[in-house]
């Protein structure tokens, strides 16, 4: 797990990883391709980046964590742009797998908003994203 966050010892030894504003906690590559089989592309920004493609369609997710953001495009088959999604402010990157799932959810704080943007990546792709004021 790449660390952009302080680390707080004092939770019985536990190494709780604190959600402080500014902070951005993602996996490392190899915790990426171990959770979702597929290994990310490192553009020259810095930023990773994760395509699947399926019967749905092709799924883009992005991240960079110098600026704290997050692109998912979903395009058809055809190559139509059906959702393009930009936000800033990301926390927290998570990827999850079962045998019968693979998704991903990524938590935001910006301003006085935050949110969660939970993405199945298989059996079908889905994207629900929720932005609230705290």
């Amino acid at each position: 797990m790449r660390l952009f966050a302080p680390i707080d010892e004092s939770s019985e030894g536990q190494g709780e990883v604190l959600a402080l504003p500014g902070y951005f906690l993602f996996p490392g590559d190899g915790e990426v391709f171990d959770i979702v089989g597929e290994w990310p592309e490192v553009q020259e920004s810095g930023a990773r980046v994760l395509t699947w493609r399926s019967s749905e369609g092709v799924l883009v997710l992005s991240c960079e964590a110098v600026t704290r953001s997050v692109r998912v495009r979903w395009s058809s088959v055809e190559g139509n742009l059906l959702l393009d999604i930009y936000r800033e402010g990301a926390t927290r990157l998570a990827f999850t797998s079962t045998p019968a799932a693979v998704g991903a959810r990524i938590d935001f704080s910006v301003g006085g908003c935050a949110g969660v943007m939970e993405i199945d990546i298989s059996p079908r792709f889905s994207v629900q994203d929720r932005l609230l004021f705290q």
